[in-house]
């Protein structure tokens, strides 16, 4: 469908437009009561979302490639039905098919708190059959105000018990990752997989702290995690549901250095904390059945790293 048509049957004057985004591809902007996103059609992809008088949450690569049939770096990316490297097909996608593919936009409203509400949707079909055989619909809530919320719903349309793992692969954008700390893993038992590994290791009593690549699987866990970002005078929460796994990742110097898509300097600006159900929290959906995970992303000010050492001179 054109930019043209997707505005003829789905604009909201005031909450919702669809313009050529980066490479041409349709995007889709949503304005609700107290901040805005940027969804692209490719891949149902969240590439921006900037509540009100605060620099943008999401963290994009200049080396970002937009086209068809290529995986976005940033925002956040879709993982589904695998996370990682597929277990189906040698030399399938990495992380799934989903991020690839074209989404349809099924429909906006915006609610009563005046929020803005996005619905996209991606079916099984005849592509998606050469990687992974099961019948599947994929369906994207994005609800945009001063909060973020994204509930992704898989629903098994085969006729067998179908597996899954899956994220939404959420890139934030930090002021110095060397500087952050990441609370609510405390005390979690994690696989670390920083430079193709695969080692238990248990998080302290301390919040996460990145001072090399990482790159860390922490299963088990509901829990909220809050990204302290003193420089940047603010702190990003995300809360979830339907999700057992958190995934903590950034790739540091070298890695940074090895990936086109990613630009050698950028390392510093972004960390991953993705919402997820991998590896021994894979999800079993029945046929007929449907499975919902959601994230929703909130921020707060707090005081700068400059505040704190006024604060400590006086």
């Amino acid at each position: 469908m054109s930019i043209e048509s997707l505005n003829e049957r789905f604009a909201i004057p005031g909450a919702l437009f669809f313009q050529a985004g980066p490479g041409g591809m349709p995007m889709a902007v949503l304005t609700g009561k107290g901040g805005q996103a940027h969804v692209m059609l490719h891949g149902g992809h969240v590439v921006h979302f900037q509540p009100a008088g605060q620099s943008p949450v999401l963290w994009m690569s200049q080396k970002s490639i937009f086209q068809s049939g290529k995986a976005i770096r940033g925002g956040v990316p879709v993982c589904f039905p695998w996370f990682g490297a597929s277990t189906h097909v040698p030399n399938a996608p990495g992380h799934g098919i989903a991020r690839l593919k074209e989404w349809e936009f099924i429909s906006a409203h915006v609610l009563a708190d005046g929020r803005v509400e996005a619905v996209l949707a991606m079916r099984s079909d005849e592509w998606t059959h050469e990687f992974w055989e099961p019948g599947f619909v994929l369906m994207l809530v994005v609800t945009v105000g001063a909060t973020l919320t994204m509930a992704l719903t898989a629903t098994n349309i085969d006729r067998r018990p179908v597996a899954i793992t899956e994220a939404l692969h959420t890139y934030f954008s930090v002021f110095d990752v060397r500087q952050i700390r990441i609370h609510g893993l405390e005390g979690l038992e994690y696989i670390d997989t920083a430079g193709g590994g695969h080692k238990l290791a248990r998080q302290d009593d301390q919040p996460i702290t990145i001072e090399a690549e990482t790159d860390r699987d922490y299963l088990n866990t509901a829990a909220t995690v809050v990204i302290e970002d003193p420089a940047a005078g603010r702190s990003i929460t995300i809360e979830k549901s339907g999700s057992n796994s958190t995934v903590v990742w950034n790739p540091w110097i070298d890695k940074a250095a090895k990936m086109p898509d990613f630009g050698d300097d950028e390392w510093p600006g972004m960390v991953c904390v993705e919402t997820a159900n991998i590896s021994a929290d894979a999800v079993t959906i029945k046929p007929g059945k449907s499975h919902v995970m959601q994230a929703k992303i909130s921020v707060s000010p707090r005081a700068s790293l400059t505040s704190f050492a006024s604060a400590r001179a006086f």
